[in-house]
């Protein structure tokens, strides 16, 4: 799962007894070569999926990290980029490697729990960050997102399917998510990473409960699964223009399997 230039079990083992912002700024030299980063068959898809609803003018990137969706952004916006991130280790490396042209790009340093920035961007994507908030941080974090989109905006993100229950993905995932609590039980300061309490349900209840219009389209690159269900959705929560009545959660025209 790792490649020879990602960390050492070493390396691993100190950045998970340290503070998530901690452990991501002694990770970000190698973060890119760790199956942690997006694949770039995942941002490719994104990025054609938002070519289809945009362009945009102003977007930005949540929880950047090492910057990966901050080129999904630059194809799609027309004036500017930013990316935001709590760790300087992962923005210092996203400063050296991230050089796209086409819009302005900035870089800034902030909780995703307490954004500065003003309703000034019209697209907001982030990749594989949410597993570093407890389920009871979500309203919270969707109002931020809400507040700094202009009206009309859009916030975008991939969400991939959990895998059955009995497969060996969803004993990996449990055996990891029991590992990360009983860690915590024992250690502090606590790192947060529970990926299996994302859920779909959850997450669209909260996004329409922020004011947001939600809708689910299948990222039909990965094909779907036995049951006609998308492997990977793009979960796409728009806020309405402005003067329009607050939105409702809705599902997309399609199959029952789209409207899981």
């Amino acid at each position: 799962m790792f490649s020879p230039e990602g960390p050492r079990l070493r390396e691993l083992a100190v950045q998970a007894l340290s503070s998530v912002e901690r452990g991501y700024d002694l990770l970000a030299p190698k973060f890119d070569h760790t199956p942690f980063r997006t694949p770039d068959a995942v941002l490719d898809a994104v990025g054609s999926a938002l070519r289809r609803t945009g362009p945009f003018d102003a977007g930005l990137d949540l929880c950047c990290g090492t910057g990966a969706g901050v080129g999904v952004l630059a194809r799609v916006c027309r004036e500017r980029v930013t990316g935001v991130d709590f760790s300087a280790g992962m923005l210092d490396v996203a400063r050296e490697r991230v050089r796209p042209t086409g819009p302005a790009l900035s870089w800034v340093r902030a909780d995703a729990r307490a954004l500065p920035f003003a309703p000034a961007f019209d697209l907001v994507v982030s990749f594989g960050a949410f597993g570093h908030f407890l389920p009871r941080e979500l309203p919270g974090l969707f109002a931020q997102v809400r507040s700094v989109l202009r009206p009309g905006g859009s916030f975008a993100f991939p969400l991939v399917a959990p895998p059955r229950p009995g497969s060996p993905g969803y004993w990996m995932l449990l055996g990891f998510d029991t590992v990360m609590r009983v860690r915590n039980a024992l250690w502090r300061p606590p790192f947060v990473m529970y990926y299996r309490a994302f859920r779909l349900g959850d997450v669209r209840r909260e996004l329409a409960e922020a004011g947001f219009r939600v809708e689910l389209h299948a990222l039909e690159e990965f094909g779907r699964r036995p049951d006609g269900s998308p492997r990977v959705r793009l979960v796409m929560a728009r806020l309405p223009d402005q003067g329009c009545p607050r939105p409702v959660l809705v599902s997309r025209a399609g199959s029952s399997a789209d409207r899981r």
